[in-house]
């Protein structure tokens, strides 16, 4: 059997941004950096809608002719247990349901974590203050200036507990940023809609340095975002 090529980094990325770090089963929406793990680690399984081969779930399903089962359309976020549920039982979940859910993850999340559009900008801003001024104060308490500090000692507890914030805290709490800001959209003005995009290649780097290990030319966090919806 011919080795499977890795996944684009750049497709791992995605999926975590548009997953928001969480299950993307309707019955689940989970977190994928799980409190109990202290965000140490995430426990994200990359599911492929159609399989390799003509062996696996759902492969009744693969169109003739060319198909790419390693392309972002034909792979979904899940958690390790909705992972097994979906390829055990393969006829209770076609391919037009995980498609669904992968289409509709972040309006159901939005659902369940209680994000909504907002007859305000001062509710809007109620709704991420929290999170941004929690973020704001481990950064200040634990981030490296310049990186240098990490550099020469990146076994120190300072930076330890620096690694264990930006997963467990500071990345779930951009993804529910995030959430907040695409649904109240219309709130927004000309210009903050200019930061909210630098906001998203923030977390884009973030996500490419911290889940997927790669070095990336994350952009600093965009200092307007703290004064957005004012």
């Amino acid at each position: 059997m011919a080795k499977r090529k890795a996944i684009p980094t750049d497709t791992k990325l995605r999926l975590f941004a548009e997953s928001s770090g969480h299950c993307q089963r309707l019955e689940c929406l989970d977190p994928l950096f799980p409190s109990e793990l202290n965000g140490v680690k995430h426990i994200a399984e990359i599911a492929h809608v159609l399989p390799h081969g003509e062996a696996g779930p759902r492969s009744e399903e693969i169109p003739e002719g060319e198909f790419e089962p390693d392309s972002f359309d034909n792979l979904i976020l899940l958690c390790p247990k909705c992972h097994t549920i979906i390829d055990k039982n393969p006829d209770a979940y076609p391919r037009t349901t995980l498609l669904a859910w992968k289409r509709d993850h972040l309006a159901n999340l939005a659902v369940k974590q209680g994000i909504q559009l907002y007859e305000s900008r001062a509710d809007a801003r109620v709704a991420i203050v929290s999170k941004l001024s929690e973020n704001r104060a481990i950064w200040e308490r634990f981030a490296p200036v310049d990186g240098f500090d990490f550099e020469f000692d990146p076994e120190s507890e300072t930076a330890l507990l620096w690694k264990q914030r930006m997963k467990s805290v500071i990345l779930p709490n951009n993804y529910h940023i995030q959430s907040v800001l695409e649904a109240n959209l219309s709130h927004m003005t000309p210009e903050e809609h200019a930061v909210f995009a630098e906001f998203k290649e923030h977390i884009r780097g973030l996500t490419d340095r911290h889940v997927c290990g790669i070095a990336g030319q994350a952009i600093r966090f965009p200092k307007k975002m703290e004064s957005i919806f004012e």
